[in-house]
């Protein structure tokens, strides 16, 4: 009868648990990078405040959404808002710019939203407005260049476009963002957010050094708050338009950083 000697046996197991080890590896689902990008807009503007970011982060082969923002409540924003991530299949990273981070610091919580990045926000606390959101210094000087309609909707002024809200874009293509923008809400900087989102879910902030609507100091205490990834960018209220390679890289980036496990069907 045939028979196998001691270290024969001995690697023949040997080889036996390495196979095994190797089967079971390759039975663990991968992980697979975030390919969705949710881009939300702010106050005073709609979804083409995005349009030079958006070409570069197809370039990436994302797939991207900019959101139109009724900015009319809180609740018309953020449901404007779980309406683009919805059409997406799979996980999302949500960019929102200035009020945006009010809007998806509450639309944030949607399962699959797994990441957040604040341009140039403020991201409020459970049950806080962005009144409620606190101001150790006066306002900047784009807060007095709100203009209030009869309706109760708010604009810039020409001056405060061009000299408060994107003073290092070209004066022509400030005026087309003057003639563009989206009025609104006054009724809107009370309404208050539910769950805060960013308390459980990973963070970036993009914070511009030269904004003349929020101040910096404010969105670094945002960014500490939340212990999120941040870099500052020499940069108005709107580095996407001024500066939107830079902004764009940051995105790649942290979409990258993220990755999920395949959902099981």
């Amino acid at each position: 009868m045939f028979r196998l000697n001691r270290f024969a046996l001995s690697a023949l197991t040997a080889s036996f648990l390495i196979l095994s080890a190797s089967n079971s590896a390759l039975a663990q689902p991968t992980p697979a990078r975030v390919k969705n990008i949710v881009l939300v807009h702010g106050a005073f503007a709609d979804g083409s405040s995005w349009s030079k970011v958006v070409p570069l982060l197809q370039d990436e082969g994302l797939q991207v959404i900019a959101v139109q923002n009724p900015l009319t409540s809180l609740k018309d924003d953020v449901a404007a808002t779980k309406r683009a991530i919805a059409m997406l299949d799979g996980p999302v990273l949500l960019v929102g710019h200035s009020w945006a981070g009010v809007v998806f610091t509450e639309a944030g919580n949607d399962p699959k939203v797994v990441g957040l990045m604040y341009v140039s926000g403020l991201a409020p606390n459970d049950g806080q407005s962005l009144s409620d959101v606190p101001q150790t210094t006066p306002p900047p000087p784009g807060n007095a260049q709100y203009k209030l309609d009869d309706s109760g909707f708010q604009t810039l002024t020409l001056k405060g476009l061009i000299e408060d809200f994107a003073q290092d874009v070209p004066a022509s293509e400030a005026k087309v963002m003057f003639a563009t923008q989206g009025p609104w809400a006054k009724r809107a900087v009370t309404d208050k957010v539910t769950k805060a989102a960013w308390k459980a879910k990973p963070s970036w902030v993009i914070i511009d050094t030269e904004d003349r609507m929020i101040k910096p100091d404010m969105e670094r205490a945002a960014a500490i708050k939340m212990k999120a990834t941040t870099i500052e960018i020499k940069a108005s209220h709107v580095p996407m338009v001024s500066q939107p390679r830079k902004v764009a890289d940051f995105i790649i980036k942290a979409a990258r950083s993220l990755s999920t496990q395949p959902s099981k069907r």
